[in-house]
């Protein structure tokens, strides 16, 4: 059986990254991806913040040149479900739905996920009209009305930036008091913000896209219609390690607990991307950690030949 030298398990850009720099320095690389490459970033319409489009691109585009790129250098695809990691073993051990596949080193790069409101319809209009990251998304909804459901440090932070971009904002929380950091306090107060407490959303209006939102008022019951062009998701994100508990230090919120070296607590094992602690999670700083893990990797193979 082929022992790898790098298995990435997870083909969004940080994966793809890491695929290309590791390939490049001659190593036998195996990207591990459930669906497509580019995991969220490939749900993306138009990618505005990556540095080399000046009109922007695709996200799913962008993905699909990003393996290209990492395949045309030697690095392998393969399209299964990952349900075991045995990182302890040497070789390290990966079980997929298709096989065991043997690794010198494994690199996690399964990002995460944004954690939604769970209405109907909100899926399929993800991308028309329904977004999850303010700084990704913001742009399409310059000079337009937009809503944000959130009340924690990033749903402030989105609303803030939106603020600067769209006509009107209006935050949505369930509580009658925000759980961000008094930091923001002072720009709140300088923001045409406008803020619905003890309220959640119930219903998505939508015409192909979406057109306002059904709000309910979880003290009175209360039921109002706000109208808007977008509707803003900033309630927390989930990151995809459950497949690696028990085995990598995870932090509270449960990403893995990797600094910018990228390094887990298990030598040859890797953290990069959205699944690992950082303060920044975005396409360029994704990609930017598959090419750091690159060098360690390298490091930590040389001292095992």
């Amino acid at each position: 059986m082929k022992t790898y030298d790098v298995v990435i398990i997870g083909g969004g850009p940080a994966g793809y990254s890491a695929a290309l720099y590791n390939a490049r320095n001659a190593r036998s690389v195996l990207v591990i991806e459930q669906l497509s490459a580019g995991e969220q970033m490939a749900t993306t319409g138009q990618v505005d913040n990556y540095p080399g489009f000046d009109k922007g691109i695709d996200g799913f585009d962008l993905a699909e040149k990003m393996q290209n790129q990492a395949e045309g250098f030697g690095a392998e695809t393969m399209y299964e479900t990952v349900t075991e990691l045995k990182l302890e073993e040497n070789p390290k051990q990966v079980i997929t739905t298709g096989g065991v596949i043997l690794a010198k080193s494994v690199v996690m790069a399964s990002g995460a996920h944004p954690r939604e409101l769970g209405i109907e319809n909100e899926s399929q209009l993800r991308g028309r009209g329904v977004a999850y990251c303010a700084t990704c998304d913001g742009m399409m909804f310059k000079d337009k009305d937009v809503v944000i459901v959130g009340g924690g440090n990033s749903a402030i932070a989105d609303a803030l930036y939106l603020s600067k971009i769209c006509h009107h904002v209006t935050l949505i929380h369930r509580r009658d008091s925000l759980r961000a950091s008094r930091v923001y306090e002072e720009q709140l107060k300088k923001s045409h913000i406008h803020f619905v407490w003890n309220s959640q959303v119930v219903e998505i209006l939508a015409d192909k896209h979406v057109t306002g939102v059904k709000v309910q008022n979880v003290v009175t019951n209360e039921m109002t219609q706000i109208d808007c062009d977008g509707l803003f998701v900033a309630i927390g994100r989930i990151p995809d390690t459950e497949i690696v508990k028990g085995q990598l230090e995870l932090d509270k919120s449960g990403y893995i607990i990797a600094d910018e070296s990228t390094c887990t607590n298990i030598p040859g094992v890797f953290a990069i991307g959205d699944v690992r602690t950082k303060a920044l999670r975005q396409i360029v700083t994704a990609a930017s950690d598959g090419a750091t893990c690159s060098y360690y990797i390298e490091q930590y193979l040389l001292d095992k030949e």
